[in-house]
């Protein structure tokens, strides 16, 4: 029997949020996926309001919000921030994603 679990967010996201001011904007990290790029999806991650049927994570005074949508694409995810030498940026570790390509946004299932 698989289970699935909500993505998890790292104590890491959850303070480069609160390092931007993610709360104090009332602004929540959004975290979605869309079809397109190289793969055949693609995420998107903004900062964003928190809507009706969205799913709402909370740490450290911070929100992040996965809509209904791409809730099924990010069971088992872990959504984390990382500072490499191309940058730093919010990234999803995808269970459930069978590629992905190098720019880290796209993936396929």
């Amino acid at each position: 029997m698989d289970l699935t679990f909500p993505p998890k967010v790292t104590e890491r996201a959850f303070a480069r949020l609160s390092e931007i001011g993610a709360a104090e904007q009332g602004k929540a990290l959004r975290v979605a996926v869309e079809g397109g790029g190289c793969s055949g999806f693609q995420y998107e991650i903004t900062l964003d309001d928190v809507a009706e049927d969205d799913l709402v994570l909370e740490g450290a005074g911070e929100k992040v919000v996965v809509d209904a949508v791409s809730l099924p694409f990010l069971a088992n995810a872990v959504i984390d921030f990382t500072e490499e030498l191309i940058g730093a940026r919010f990234v999803i570790d995808n269970p459930n994603a069978s590629s992905s390509c190098g720019c880290g946004t796209s993936f396929s299932i």
